[in-house]
């Protein structure tokens, strides 16, 4: 009987009865199952990036924003050896947050015990209008004893609302003749500048115009019908030319605004899109204007690309060391726009890592230092943590270490708020460097989310430590990215700008609005009293600021956002103060 043979391929090369041949067969085989093997290792790489990157969609598009992450305290970094300092500065640390816990438990114990009980009462300087609900006279006899006695009165309140009042000011101006000669010309009252010709309109229009479209955020056509209420139906372009009018008067202020900010040692940057619609005619080149080549050659290529509108810019400047918030209108995000507000510029930008802020800082010679933010650096590595939770988890816990320094240095001043950052903070970035440079991280693959999340921070990282040494810069560009949702609501809901002047208009507006909601104003009161000044020649900017006439004006202060600002920091601080006690507590055992 013949033994079974196997059946090989008819188009298999046949194989080698040679020992180098097989060898050399076997290499060959090796070689290829390898690179079949790396092939599969990058697919799959790719396969898990493709899938990290869908869910990352998916959340932006029907999942909650939320940034916050909870990490166990018993793994967070603190292993500091037997380093003596190390044990007293742990021990100092849990001191100072089992102190914040006390005194904000005994605040807290002390507020609700001492806490009035509410009070429904209306305020006393409301208007009342009395109104008498008389009984029956068949109530008023008693059966028996005919005519009943007045004792007194059970009163109610109730609050009413009325809609806003409009009224018309009719202002004469006497005319007075030379009755014995008519060429002796007539004498009258010098007549006070308005808004517009003839005085129309009073400033009280124009300031509940911009606080409504900028403040509140109500487009034209909604305030047309809020007027309408009231009683008079103006034209949308009515309402357009008062807010125009009221632009232009308040120009020059707005500029001096933006001088301060430009003056002032320590600004943060950010920006926005706006929807611009494009105007029929390409506008020309000003020669007198930086700006109108930037817009001429953007306009003109959407006009040749058969465009309707184009994505503008909306820019917001806010200083560090002045309340002032400043914002600007670009027609692009060249950084031509900011290059241009920032010319003379000296100190620190707290801004995100686009391009554009880093040429800024090597065009100007390192007369601007870029500041980068450790909240975008949180954020790409909070990204990372679904592909690499553990190593994502140290670099977070490290990142929130910096933050409850920060929590505790709100309330010092700038010197002490610099020694703190150089006492403590400087210890925790020079260990989140070791980190980025250990063999813990190094091997992670370059493609891959987490390892862009480690080349953000060390490519930026000089620009990370800037905050440090200057207690006036904060420690990210939060405040920046709150600022910019006045415009993302707006944006909501008046959809676009439609011209490049009503781009320039509206950041003129909003600065000024801005910066009143920063100093806690009543905006509508601020608002009238600048354009009343103004208008009636005033050029004393310095007592027309926010920060200024909220001193001179305290009747305007919100007073209950400030106590809401203050109690939010305090619930901040008693939860920071708590989870650095049990991180503290975790590494003394």
């Amino acid at each position: 009987m013949d033994e079974p043979t196997l059946n090989a391929p008819q188009d298999a090369p046949p194989l080698p009865n040679d020992l180098p041949a097989c060898h050399a067969l076997l290499l060959e085989l090796a070689r290829t199952l390898n690179e079949l093997q790396g092939s599969r290792q990058v697919l799959s790489q790719e396969n898990e990036e493709l899938k990290l990157t869908i869910a990352k969609l998916l959340e932006q598009m029907h999942g909650h924003r939320r940034e916050r992450v909870l990490v166990d305290p018993n793994q967070l970094p603190l292993d500091f050896g037997d380093d003596p300092a190390a044990k007293d500065a742990l021990a100092d640390a849990a001191a100072e947050a089992q102190k914040i816990i006390v005194e904000y438990t005994v605040r807290r114990e002390i507020k609700k015990k001492s806490k009035p009980p509410r009070d429904e009462k209306f305020p006393d300087h409301l208007p009342r209008e009395e109104k008498v609900i008389d009984a029956p006279e068949s109530e008023k006899q008693c059966p028996e004893h005919g005519p009943k006695e007045l004792i007194g009165y059970d009163a109610t309140e109730t609050l009413m609302f009325e809609r806003p009042k409009l009224k018309v000011l009719v202002t004469k101006y006497p005319k007075y003749a030379c009755p014995q000669a008519a060429g002796c010309g007539v004498a009258q009252a010098k007549r006070a500048n308005g808004l517009v010709q003839g005085n129309r309109y009073d400033t009280s229009v124009a300031a509940e115009i911009i606080t409504s479209k900028h403040s509140f955020h109500l487009p034209l056509y909604r305030q047309q019908d809020c007027f309408a209420g009231c009683g008079w139906t103006p034209w949308r372009s009515t309402l357009l030319n008062i807010l125009a009018s009221a632009g232009e008067v308040l120009r020059p202020f707005a500029a001096y605004l933006r001088q301060l900010v430009v003056e002032s040692d320590g600004v943060g940057c950010d920006e926005t899109r706006v929807t611009l619609l494009l105007p029929a005619t390409i506008p020309a080149i000003d020669p007198d204007d930086p700006r109108s080549r930037r817009i001429h050659e953007v306009i003109s290529q959407a006009h040749k690309e058969g465009r309707k509108s184009i994505s503008a810019r909306m820019w917001a400047y806010r200083s560090f060391v002045l309340p002032i918030n400043v914002f600007d209108f670009t027609v692009s995000r060249h950084r031509d726009g900011p290059y241009e507000v920032l010319k003379s510029f000296t100190g620190k930008l707290m801004a995100d890592c686009w391009s554009g802020f880093q040429k800024i800082e090597l065009r100007t010679d390192a007369r601007i230092e870029r500041a980068a933010c450790w909240t975008h650096a949180r954020r790409k590595v909070l990204e990372g943590c679904s592909s690499h939770p553990q190593q994502a988890t140290v670099l977070l816990a490290f990142i929130q270490q910096l933050y409850d320094i920060e929590e505790r240095a709100k309330t010092s001043s700038y010197d002490d708020r610099r020694a703190l950052r150089e006492r403590e903070s400087r210890p925790v970035l020079g260990r989140i460097r070791e980190y980025l440079d250990s063999d813990a991280v190094t091997r992670v693959l370059p493609k891959s989310v987490f390892a862009e999340a480690l080349n953000y921070l060390r490519n930026h990282w000089q620009a990370l430590n800037v905050y440090v040494a200057d207690g006036r810069m904060p420690i990210d560009n939060n405040d920046l990215e709150q600022l910019m949702k006045q415009i993302a609501v707006g944006r909501k809901n008046w959809l676009f700008i439609g011209s490049v002047e009503a781009g320039n208009r509206a950041a003129i507006l909003q600065t000024i609005v801005s910066t009143a909601l920063r100093n806690d104003l009543d905006v509508w009161a601020y608002v009238k009293d600048v354009l009343d000044q103004l208008l009636a020649g005033s050029a004393d900017y310095h007592s027309l600021r926010a920060d200024v006439w909220k001193e001179l004006h305290p009747e305007h202060i919100r007073n209950y956002r400030v106590d809401e600002r203050r109690d939010a920091a305090d619930r901040q601080r008693f939860r920071r103060a708590g989870r650095r006690l049990a991180c503290t507590q975790a590494a003394g055992r």
